[in-house]
């Protein structure tokens, strides 16, 4: 299997951004999920090009390669989380979401990060479906050619409670902008227990054109609450098995935001539970690949052996045995 497994760092909000990098590059992570934030590579701050210019050398140095979440709570609006959003009745405010996202496209770009992470937002209270949905495209499409303009996809994430909350938000969306190269899907395992009708391997198969970015953890149904692994309802062999029999090139983001307290403790556990997860996943594609093997084998005609004659006037005995390897 190809799969890159990596840790958000909006799971590691108590280490500063240099020694989260290199805890993940110890424990033998590939990569990051980067969420821009005020600990973070702070999207706000003055001489944002030379500090990203800096994580940029930090992750060369370490091997690590990188997504970029723009998930921060309080980024924007310090009272209101996740505020604005890209469905906020005021037009100055969803263009304030709309600056951050292309901030974010070329941040990526600058880290030749593999996708930008980005969601909806929940429809305000008194916005007609309608209304929400058509507002979402305005605000989303200057994103989208930033980030074809980029060459980083802008991978969106189904969120539950949001407007876009599942894969078939996703697909009205992108059939609202004309299906655009550079709008793909952000996954989140655990979402899709929550609250997809089919099952987070079969999401994964029916995602897979466009899938563009991965976040895993542990979640049980109808319950929006990320969680270790473990501690859930996932049967993660299936997932990673069909994770990997798409060709699916990105990273796979462990999603713990509100467990940084732990953080490291975590981050290794984490990730001795995909490699033995992983393990099991690959055990069960080869036992796949043996039976389908032998499916297709032709069967093997055993050699003829001594054949037992008897005289044309003489029927053979009813009791009698064929000789070894032969026929009566």
């Amino acid at each position: 299997m190809s799969l890159r497994f990596g840790y958000g760092t909006n799971g590691l909000t108590d280490l500063r951004l240099d020694d989260a990098l290199g805890l993940l590059a110890d424990l033998g992570y590939e990569g990051v999920g980067l969420t821009l934030d005020h600990m973070h590579l702070d999207p706000m701050a003055p001489d944002l090009a030379a500090r990203t210019r800096r994580v940029a050398r930090r992750l060369d140095q370490l091997g690590l390669t990188a997504t970029i979440e723009t998930g921060a709570r309080y980024v924007l609006d310090p009272r209101r989380k996740h505020g604005p959003s890209l469905l906020d009745p005021d037009p100055d405010r969803r263009a304030a979401r709309v600056r951050l996202l292309i901030r974010a496209v070329r941040v990526a770009g600058d880290l030749g990060a593999h996708a930008v992470h980005c969601f909806s937002g929940i429809k305000p209270e008194g916005t007609a479906d309608d209304t929400a949905w058509k507002r979402l495209a305005e605000a989303i499409a200057p994103v989208v050619d930033a980030a074809e303009g980029s060459g980083t996809p802008l991978a969106i994430e189904p969120e539950p409670g949001h407007l876009l909350s599942c894969l078939a938000d996703f697909h009205r969306l992108r059939t609202d902008l004309g299906a655009p190269e550079a709008l793909g899907l952000t996954l989140d395992i655990g979402h899709c227990q929550c609250l997809e009708p089919a099952s987070p391997a079969d999401c994964i198969r029916d995602a897979a054109p466009w899938l563009r970015h991965v976040q895993i953890e542990d979640m049980r149904r109808g319950v929006h609450e990320h969680l270790p692994f473990g501690e859930g309802e996932i049967d993660f062999p299936p997932v990673l098995d069909a994770l990997a029999a798409t060709g699916y090139q990105g990273l796979t983001v462990v999603e713990l935001p509100r467990h940084s307290h732990a953080g490291p403790q975590l981050a290794e556990e984490s990730l001795e539970f995909l490699h033995l997860a992983q393990a099991a996943a690959e055990r069960r594609a080869q036992q796949r690949r043996t039976a389908a093997g032998a499916e297709h084998r032709e069967p093997v005609q055993p050699a003829p052996g001594p054949v037992t004659r008897y005289p044309a006037a003489q029927a053979a005995p009813l009791d009698a045995q064929p000789a070894e390897g032969g026929r009566p």
